[in-house]
């Protein structure tokens, strides 16, 4: 017992050892929680209909994350009777594994959009990104009238759908190159509103 309580003291006086005990098992610890969400992560199908973004909607994914949306708008119903009558079905992370960063979120400033897809017009979409309080007048969101005037580039569509290519994502040749044609002479809020009326419906 004596001979026991010696190894305990010795690191207790010695507060290099200490540390470097400390840490070594909370890395331990750390390993042990975080191995087995990353090798599930990695193991998740996709929801049937879920496809990877087409052309259009992945641009309008990333101005969506450019713009910081997702700051004020969550993208995740929980399984909770409040949320499914408001919001409809809960989420599930296949419908997400295309999503770069994922979108889920905590912060609902705004409502969760989750299943926003199809549930306003077109013309309602642009009308409240560019005059939010034109439709909902106690909206505080802010206006993002440049959106409507900034041309996307088809070529750097393109180069993104190669990069995901290499994370994962099926893109094949033929829709990469089809890329800068399907986004030509479209705005950024063409990419945006395509990219909310995408959400919740399959794509």
């Amino acid at each position: 017992m004596a001979r026991g309580y010696k190894y305990f003291e010795a690191i207790e006086k010695n507060a290099v050892l200490l540390g470097i005990l400390i840490a070594a098992m909370v890395s331990l610890g750390g390993l042990a929680e975080i191995t087995p969400l990353f090798i599930q992560a990695h193991s998740v199908s996709p929801a049937p209909g879920v496809k990877p973004y087409e052309p259009l909607r992945l641009a309008g994914k990333d101005i969506y994350v450019r713009e910081g949306c997702y700051l004020c708008h969550s993208q995740v119903i929980r399984a909770l009777r409040a949320e499914t009558q408001r919001y409809g079905a809960h989420s599930t992370v296949a419908e997400s594994v295309y999503d770069r960063p994922f979108q889920w979120g905590s912060k609902r400033t705004g409502p969760d959009l989750a299943r926003v897809g199809g549930k306003y017009s077109d013309e309602w979409q642009r009308l409240h990104l560019v005059d939010p309080r034109a439709v909902v007048p106690e909206s505080n969101m802010p206006a993002y009238r440049w959106l409507a005037t900034a041309k996307l580039d088809g070529n750097d569509v393109a180069a993104r759908m190669r990069t995901l290519r290499r994370l994962g994502d099926p893109y094949s040749d033929s829709e990469i190159e089809a890329a800068p044609k399907a986004v030509e002479g479209k705005t950024e809020l063409d990419a945006l509103v395509a990219y909310l009326q995408g959400l919740g419906v399959s794509r």
